[in-house]
């Protein structure tokens, strides 16, 4: 029997907790993000030297900042004892570069994206919390966007100073605001970096337009790393939520404060992130609203049994994720 695929519209109002991003979510805004993974980039795009390539297979991982944070550290101790060792050095540059490269070749300019962002806006602002599994900026650049407009809603990260306040569920609080959203990055994001002695913050600069090159230029300074998961198994990206204060606090505090109604747009539900779903069975959700885009009845069908085997009794509605007032879809 077909699943029953509403508008938006028709069951938005019940749905006001919190929203959970996916790729799609990126990838709606601009087809750049339709890659495979980085690495595969990286790869066929000629990035990747074959030494770099040899660092992967040997940590058994996919995930760019793993690799990256721990050539970067080697390569720091060596020079603090004084070891010459100029081939770690060149590793971490290597995979440094591109990383960069990797990137700036993906990345949309703010520019090409700016004109979907109130569309955007729009829609966030109906929920309470705000969960993105991407590390892309697009969600960041609305948020920013947004508050510029004096709309009176306020889209908050309850971060202090470039750093998560460990008392972040104050930032709920009204202060000059009739209404706002808190925003979270369960896997981190760019613009998240860790330096040597892995003190975690947020890389800030005064004009939006220049984020990403700021990124770009503190990679390069060598002044940090960046502090985000976007490869990997399911187990793999726990060790590494696990090894991450924001992303840790995140993990265990966040999604135990999320309500009882959750929805999900452009997540592929994806044997990598399963992790994501299993922590959702210590939450108090019990109704999900999943977005399916072309009106996939293949798709329905899977995640409907995978969150049934996972959560069990909880309600499961779908809508189509190009319906009128969802996402970056005009209402």
């Amino acid at each position: 029997m077909p699943h029953e695929i509403a508008e938006w519209s028709e069951i938005s109002e019940q749905f006001k907790d919190s929203l959970l991003l996916g790729n799609g979510a990126s990838i709606a805004i601009d087809d750049s993000f339709l890659y495979k993974s980085l690495k595969e980039h990286a790869i066929e795009h000629g990035l990747l030297t074959a030494n770099v390539q040899a660092l992967f297979t040997y940590f058994n991982t996919d995930d760019f900042e793993l690799v990256l944070r721990l050539v970067w550290q080697a390569s720091r101790v060596n020079k603090a004892l004084d070891i010459s060792d100029s081939k770690t050095q060149s590793a971490y540059e290597h995979v440094r570069d591109c990383l960069i490269g990797a990137v700036r070749d993906i990345h949309p300019l703010y520019s090409d994206v700016e004109h979907q962002f109130d569309d955007v806006a729009n829609f966030l602002s109906q929920f309470k919390t705000v969960l993105s599994l991407n590390y892309d900026l697009t969600l960041y650049w609305v948020a920013m966007y947004s508050n510029r407009q004096g709309t009176g809603h306020i889209f908050k990260d309850a971060m202090y100073h470039g750093v998560l306040d460990d008392d972040w569920k104050k930032y709920r609080q009204l202060y000059r605001e009739n209404s706002n959203t808190l925003i979270f990055y369960p896997h981190g994001n760019l613009m998240f970096a860790r330096n040597i002695i892995d003190n975690e913050f947020k890389i800030e600069v005064g004009d939006h337009n220049d984020l990403l090159d700021a990124i770009f230029n503190n990679w390069s300074y060598e002044n940090c790393v960046p502090m985000f998961v976007s490869e990997g198994t399911s187990n793999q990206k726990v060790v590494s939520i696990t090894n991450s204060h924001y992303l840790s606090v995140t993990y265990r505090e966040v999604f135990s404060d999320l309500g009882n109604t959750l929805t999900i747009y452009g997540w592929g539900f994806g044997e990598h992130d399963v992790h994501i779903l299993r922590r959702l069975r210590a939450t108090n959700v019990t109704k999900l609203a999943v977005s399916v885009y072309g009106r996939d009845q293949g798709y329905c069908n899977h995640v409907y049994e995978l969150i049934k085997q996972e959560l069990g009794r909880v309600e499961v509605l779908f809508f189509d994720s190009t319906s009128r007032g969802c996402w970056n879809s005009p209402a």
